[in-house]
C-alpha cells in the first residue's frame, strides 16, 4: 500500500450559544486548518436516493494512515481533499500494533453528500 495522499483538516473553533453551551463555530476566523500527509485514500461507496424534488448522492472514501502514524483527525472534523469538502463518517479507528500495543495506524471513512 502506498501513502502518498494528503488532505487538509478543518477543525471548528467554539462559541457560546444563548443557553451558555459551547457549540462548534465554523466561521473562517474560528477554524483551525492543518495539512495531513502520509495517507492512502481509496473510493469505497456511492449511494443515490431519489425523490420527486432531488437526487441525493453520497460518495465515500476509505482513509488509511501510514504505519506508525496517528494523524490528529477526529469525527468532528471536516476535510478538504481534491477541491471537495468532506466529513468524517463515524469514528476514527485506531489500530494497535500487535507487539507493542502502541497505535499502528488509523482508518476512517470520509463522505460527501450532494444533490
Amino acid at each position: 500500500m502506498f501513502f502518498f495522499d494528503s488532505l487538509e483538516r478543518v477543525r471548528p473553533g467554539t462559541r457560546t450559544d444563548r443557553g451558555g453551551n459551547q457549540v462548534p463555530d465554523w466561521s473562517d476566523a474560528a477554524v483551525q486548518r492543518a495539512p495531513i500527509g502520509s495517507l492512502n485514500i481509496q473510493p469505497t461507496t456511492q449511494t443515490e436516493t431519489e425523490d420527486p424534488t432531488r437526487t441525493a448522492v453520497v460518495t465515500g472514501w476509505h482513509v488509511h494512515s501510514a504505519e506508525g502514524t496517528r494523524p490528529d483527525i477526529t469525527a468532528a472534523d471536516r476535510l478538504k481533499w481534491r477541491g471537495m469538502t468532506l466529513e468524517v463518517d463515524g469514528e476514527v479507528a485506531e489500530w494497535p500494533d500487535p507487539l507493542t500495543g502502541a497505535v499502528h495506524h488509523i482508518e476512517f471513512t470520509m463522505v460527501r453528500a450532494t444533490g
